[in-house]
Parts: C-alpha cells; structure tokens; sequence
C-alpha cells in the first residue's frame, strides 16, 4: 500500500521548504495522495477552490477545459465542481511558496470531508519569487492538494502575435501541474514502464508529453511556435490508470 506522504516538491529544481500548509487538507484518512484524486474509492467527489487576485482571475474557458481534462481522467461519480473567490493582492513584489502557504492556511475555505476532496488553486498576480535566468515559472504544485499559478507570466508569455492565446497556455500549465497531484511522474503513481527523466525529477522524458519539464516554465513557448500543444502521452495514462484514474 502506498504510504502517505505529507508532501510533494513539484518544481524544476528541487526546493527545500516547510509546508506549512500540508496539515489543511489532512482529514482521518491522512494527508491527501495521489489515488485519491484518481479513485472514487474514498473520494467520489471534487470541489476545487480557486482564488484569484483581482483582474488575475483564469478565463471561464480554462475552467471548462480543466473540467474536461479532469473528467476524462478522474473517478469521480458525484462530479468536480468549482468555487471561486477573489483575495486581497499580498504586499510582496513576487510570490514564493512560503507566500502561497501563508495565503492558503489563511484563506482556504474548502477542506476534504466525508466523501468529498478539495483542492486549492491560487491565481498570482506576480512572477515566482525563484526565477532566475530568461526561463520563468508558470505554475508550481506546491503541495499534496494545492497549486499556484503565476497569472502574470502567463499573462506576459502569451495572446500577443506569435504567442499562444492566454487560455490554452493556462490550460496547459494547469494541466502539467494536476499532473503532479496526481503522482506524475514515479511521485505517488508508479511507472509502469520506464519514462522518468532522470535529468528533471518527476517529468516525463517524452518531449511531447504534458509532463515534459519545460511545460511549467515560459521555455514551453517552444512547443506552439512548432504546432504541439503537449497532451497526456501513452506512459502516464497507463500509470494514472493503474492508480484509479481513467
């Protein structure tokens, strides 16, 4: 039986932290896992939180998408439904993961009980406080059951000529970060056959894949100036099946 963790680091490079916001999904079934998301074995239910900045909020369209994704993945009979909420902008000029705890512990208002699982999205009006270098961070998992999502990036990266619209680049990066909820890759899903990039813990080594290392990161604009929206490819559907999921 898989051991629950009490939490994942979901970045390009490894970050050392505290999550200080692992304890906010916990219910008597422990901390949140992977088959969690993907069975409708204690969970048959999904609400997903989403707070935003104001003006920062992700279009209905990404919702829709994400709903869809979700759905073709997830065992959840009693349905995956929405709440959203607009919070006051931090008085910080760029957003850590310790920045997104202290938000969370504070604001989260949705919290795994009875059959029901919940998962937080925040929607950042600022960069990542970690970036260096030209490569910007679009989007991290920070923990078992939460994400934030650089808006502003994404924002800055996309719906100008030559970029991809704004929805499809929040789609994709909300989908690759899902991805790691769900235990992708080898973190929480065991691999069926070997497709671990060992050079970019827990992603895929299939460039093509939605799990590929760079769709977090503006790098991923490379993908659409050569006509590939990354999607789920063969290997990581069959782990997240093999855990529950579809």
């Amino acid at each position: 039986m898989l051991k629950r963790k009490g939490y994942f680091i979901f970045l390009i490079t490894l970050l050392s932290f505290s999550c200080g916001s692992d304890n906010v999904d916990t219910t008597d079934h422990g901390p949140t896992i992977p088959k969690d998301f993907l069975s409708g074995e204690i969970y048959n239910k999904l609400v997903i939180e989403i707070q935003y900045i104001p003006g920062f909020q992700p279009s209905d369209e990404t919702v829709n998408n994400l709903t869809n994704f979700l759905q073709s993945r997830l065992n959840k009979p009693q349905g995956i439904s929405f709440v959203r909420t607009p919070v006051p902008a931090p008085n910080v000029p760029s957003f850590s993961v310790a920045d997104a705890q202290a938000m969370e512990v504070v604001k989260r208002s949705q919290k795994n009980a009875g059959k029901t699982l919940t998962a937080y999205l925040l929607f950042a009006n600022g960069d990542f406080a970690g970036n260096s270098g030209n490569s910007k961070v679009l989007g991290v998992a920070y923990s078992t059951s939460s994400i934030m999502i650089f808006e502003k990036t994404i924002r800055d990266f996309s719906g100008d000529f030559g970029q991809p619209a704004r929805t499809t680049l929040e789609t994709v990066v909300l989908e690759h970060e899902f991805g790691h909820l769900f235990g992708l890759v080898d973190n929480g899903s065991p691999m069926k056959t070997p497709h671990l990039d060992s050079a970019h813990s827990n992603h895929c080594n299939d460039t093509n894949c939605i799990m590929f290392y760079n769709v977090e990161t503006s790098d991923v604009l490379s993908n659409f100036l050569g006509g590939n929206i990354p999607t789920l490819t063969t290997p990581c559907v069959i782990d997240l099946k093999s855990n529950g999921g579809k």
